[in-house]
């Protein structure tokens, strides 16, 4: 949905009074960074998810950086695992990449490749937006 110029215009004048007017209340946050962190979250738990569809697809297909996937998600878990209830859920969805391709595939067949082909795409472009939006 596009917004009209005058509702465009009125939201660029708005908006750093609605800042400004939140910053001075008690609320230590904003609801633009709870939207932060929950975007964060997505991110986080589907690179999870996509590194343990990969730890499996790798080694099933014996790719030489079959080793390397279950090391990534160990980082992921040390640089994102601040509480044991945020380590469950991020463990949680790798655990739940990999059975869900365990049950999918016996062998190596050309789907698998292709399926590992995409999430290594995916993998990449969501760190890239990990990196870019929240790395600062």
């Amino acid at each position: 949905m596009r917004l009209p110029r005058s509702a465009l215009a009125l939201c660029v004048l708005v908006m750093p009074l609605i800042t400004m007017a939140h910053a001075q209340t008690a609320t230590p946050k904003s609801p633009w960074q709870d939207s932060t962190a929950a975007n964060l979250d997505r991110d986080i738990l589907r690179l999870s998810e996509v590194t343990g569809a990969l730890a499996f697809l790798r080694e099933l297909c014996s790719a030489t950086d079959a080793a390397e996937w279950p090391q990534r998600m160990q980082q992921l878990l040390a640089a994102e695992g601040a509480t044991p209830e945020r380590k469950g859920r991020i463990a949680g969805a790798y655990n739940s990449g990999y059975r869900n391709y365990a049950l999918t595939y016996r062998i190596c067949t050309p789907s698998a490749q292709e399926a590992a082909k995409r999430f290594l795409s995916e993998s990449g472009r969501l760190s890239g937006t990990i990196l870019d939006r929240y790395g600062k």
